[in-house]
């Protein structure tokens, strides 16, 4: 075993730890990159849930699905990839990388790889711009301002939606203006009648219940409610009759956000796909499209279990954990 060879590892209900791990000692196959990594990205969504033992599973289990690593070596029939360019792709968090090159997105040389690793939480609400009935310039309410909803904001805003951002919580609003937008709010203004009965969709990503009650609320006829973030565990004493007799009173469509509605790869008769949201974020985040500069705190996977532990806690003092290998 290589004393270079590490990745977190959940031991644990909420105990993470750096373990070392050996190499795959095959050759690279058709189509394989392999390289050593340069940041990955922790979900406090699925991710902490996962640390927390929300999730079936046995212990030792992996953690992570967003990196950014460098390239080392190249398989057979590689040929637009080469050692020492950068790449994103959904791996964990761990040292090495070892993936196929369709399951990646090379990065332009001006995109550093602490802002290319949100592209993962990008894809998360991209699948909802791709299946949504909403059209530009239509207006739509986010409910939940944590990297993904404010990415999504931010998505939604880009592609010239008329936005109107949402969280209870000063910080995670004040963290909105910083990205640019315009219009937030603590919750959505039933009372305002230029909002309410006028949203063509809701972007639900905070996983309240009660978030989700009002954009069932406040949608226009037929549109529709998305629950993008995951509803971990009960967190109000709402019934269920009051979402019910929205729904049925505002003809609203509710619905689930998983973002797996939409293939891995593009296929001749379903054009939309998760690799090509990748692709699309990567070149927005290049281009200044998506603004994520503020929003990761830079830690050194040795200090896993208090990274976890703190965004558990909220002691974190960004809305996310970019966890530098670099330094491994």
């Amino acid at each position: 075993m290589s004393a270079e060879d590490f990745a977190v590892q959940f031991v644990a209900p909420e105990h993470a730890e750096l373990a070392a791990e050996p190499l795959r000692a095959e050759p690279l196959g058709e189509g394989e990159l392999v390289g050593r990594t340069l940041v990955s990205l922790v979900s406090a969504g699925t991710e902490l849930a996962s640390y927390r033992g929300l999730l079936s599973g046995k212990y030792p289990r992996g953690s992570g699905y967003a990196a950014v690593f460098e390239v080392e070596e190249a398989g057979p029939g590689v040929s637009d990839v080469r050692p020492g360019d950068h790449v994103f792709g959904m791996g964990g968090h761990r040292l090495r990388q070892r993936v196929r090159r369709r399951e990646c997105v090379p990065l332009p040389a001006s995109l550093e790889p602490e802002r290319a690793v949100f592209a993962r939480m990008m894809g998360v609400t991209m699948s909802t711009l791709v299946t949504t009935m909403a059209r530009p310039p239509d207006l739509v309410a986010v409910t939940g301002l944590g990297v993904v909803g404010l990415l999504g904001a931010q998505i939604f805003a880009g592609c010239g939606y008329r936005v109107l951002a949402c969280d209870p919580a000063p910080a995670r609003r004040e963290a909105a203006r910083r990205c640019g937008l315009s219009d937030v709010r603590e919750r959505i203004p039933l009372e305002d009648q230029s909002v309410c009965g006028q949203l063509a969709l809701v972007l639900e990503c905070s996983g309240h219940e009660a978030a989700a009650l009002d954009g069932c609320r406040a949608v226009r006829k037929r549109g529709e409610v998305v629950l993008v973030g995951v509803p971990w565990e009960r967190r109000s004493d709402l019934p269920a009759f009051d979402l019910l007799h929205a729904v049925f009173h505002s003809y609203a469509v509710l619905r689930s956000g998983w973002e797996w509605e939409l293939p891995r790869q593009r296929g001749e008769f379903r054009p939309g796909s998760i690799f090509e949201n990748f692709r699309a974020a990567v070149d927005w985040l290049a281009a200044g499209r998506v603004r994520v500069e503020g929003l990761g705190e830079a830690r050194s996977p040795r200090d896993c279990q208090a990274a976890y532990q703190d965004l558990l806690h909220d002691r974190c003092t960004k809305l996310s954990v970019l966890f530098d290998w670099r330094e491994i």
